[in-house]
């Protein structure tokens, strides 16, 4: 919550809480859809038939409508062919987006900043080979007939060899990957009989997904334009898995012929040994980027003719970039974030988990019960704080976040309810003031605990290396 008089607009936090007009319904269908999956529609029994019937008649009225309830006639029939697959993808994809922009709009309200307007010129480009993309969709259709009850090794196997034909093509490496991490997960659990949980949204995500991947256009890199202008960082979000990491910083763009200022992003991501964790995984991901040494030492960047795309994702590019004059991250919040435009989302990327919109809270109380996360008590409505998501790579700790006084993080959506995921925050320290970011090692530190995790980081990706010399020697 931002003061008018400082040059912010008041969040109003309460309606954080308020129900949206519409949701239950659309996750209801959405949930009784994801059930006809989980037991497969090759030989479809009655109670799938509900479950198809709940989204023909949530997508009634729409230009979806003939061709769903076509293919979920077809479906409970027994008889559903590709075609049929990819309009049932489409309208649980729809389903979500509508979910999704629900939610971007409640947050719109909220923050009180307008969307901004799609102004890159249309994504053109070639269309890679048209086979591999159909025995994408083959094996696709397989699943869904067999269902997640169904599943087995020979079943999953069966990606390899689509993946493997992907790989080399540029444009199909994220449908490769898609593919790859679903049939790694799937595999996992085989045989899906012997399941006693089954993330039956999650697969059906993933699943609903890759199959409208394989449609022709869908390959197309994003249109871009160019920024020139002031990029002034907000904070630092790092998402980790065992075998890869991704850091994704957030950031105000203020264009240099005046117009209006923009949430934009920039990321990048590296595979990595499952033994790199913690502050290592800055050496796997700093050489790629100028941007961490900015975060660092609190520096705003002038960017000269950067490509940005339509959805506020910087193409990054050093020799386009260079460190400008300092800049106090929570003095842009509190000054420029609140009349920042918020970027447009891409159509097949509205669905619920993307949602990550950073704000800025301040004058809240903390509540925290036991060992458990803090909650804010803003405005006399409560909200959620996603410490889990607070990166080891970092100083930012839950025990900094309940007793800090101000807090720039990402508004999300999880489990049915708002959620703040904390980016920095502004607490006491031996009574004087001080800001503490999840990012603040990004571009190296002194700080004596990311030194030594830095180093233990070192020593291991030295050993690794000398190791892989040694076999390939061999």
């Amino acid at each position: 919550m931002v003061p008018a008089d400082e040059g912010g607009g008041l969040m109003r936090t309460d309606l954080l809480s308020d129900p949206v007009e519409g949701l239950d319904e659309a996750l209801a269908a959405v949930d009784a859809f994801d059930q006809v999956l989980l037991a497969g529609l090759l030989r479809p029994q009655p109670a799938q038939a509900e479950g198809l019937a709940a989204i023909v008649d949530a997508l009634a009225g729409t230009p979806l409508a003939s061709r769903v309830a076509e293919a979920a006639e077809k479906a409970e029939a027994g008889a559903a062919g590709e075609e049929h697959f990819i309009a049932l993808a489409a309208a649980r994809t729809a389903l979500m987006g509508s979910v999704h922009d629900a939610l971007t709009a409640r947050i719109g309200d909220v923050t009180g900043r307008s969307p901004a307007a799609d102004t890159a010129p249309a994504a053109d480009g070639q269309e890679p080979a048209a086979n591999v993309l159909a025995a994408a969709r083959a094996w696709l259709c397989d699943l869904a007939r067999a269902g997640w009850q169904g599943i087995d090794h020979e079943l999953v196997a069966g990606a390899g060899p689509v993946v493997s034909a992907m790989l080399p093509d540029p444009l199909l490496r994220r449908q490769a990957t898609l593919l790859d991490g679903f049939a790694a997960e799937l595999a996992a659990s085989c045989p899906g009989a012997t399941l006693e949980r089954v993330p039956a949204r999650r697969w059906a995500d993933l699943w609903s997904r890759a199959l409208l991947l394989t449609l022709p256009g869908a390959t197309r890199a994003p249109s871009t334009s160019t920024a020139t202008g002031r990029l002034l960082p907000l904070g630092v979000d790092v998402q980790e898995h065992a075998t890869a990491v991704q850091a994704q910083i957030h950031a105000v763009f203020e264009p240099a012929d005046g117009t209006a200022s923009r949430l934009v992003r920039a990321a990048v991501s590296a595979p990595k040994p499952d033994t790199v964790v913690g502050a290592g995984l800055w050496q796997l991901i700093r050489p790629r980027m100028s941007l961490f040494a900015a975060v660092s030492e609190g520096r705003s960047m002038e960017l000269d003719a950067m490509p940005v795309t339509a959805e506020g994702d910087l193409v990054w590019d050093d020799a386009r970039a260079r460190a400008g004059e300092p800049a106090d991250p929570f003095a842009t919040a509190r000054v420029i974030l609140s009349t920042a435009t918020d970027p447009v989302t891409a159509p097949l990327d509205r669905h619920p988990v993307r949602i990550a919109v950073p704000v800025l809270i301040e004058g809240y109380g903390v509540e925290r019960e036991d060992e458990g996360p803090p909650v804010f008590a803003v405005a006399g409505h409560r909200l959620a704080v996603d410490t889990d998501r607070i990166p080891s790579a970092g100083p930012l700790t839950p025990e900094t976040v309940a007793a800090s006084g101000a807090c720039i993080g990402l508004l999300r959506w999880d489990a049915g309810e708002f959620v703040l995921q904390p980016l920095a925050v502004e607490t006491t320290v031996r009574k004087k003031a001080v800001a503490v970011h999840a990012g603040a090692w990004a571009g190296g530190t002194t700080d004596k605990v990311g030194v030594r995790a830095e180093k233990a980081a070192t020593d291991t990706v030295a050993v690794l290396r000398e190791r892989a010399g040694r076999l390939l020697r061999k």
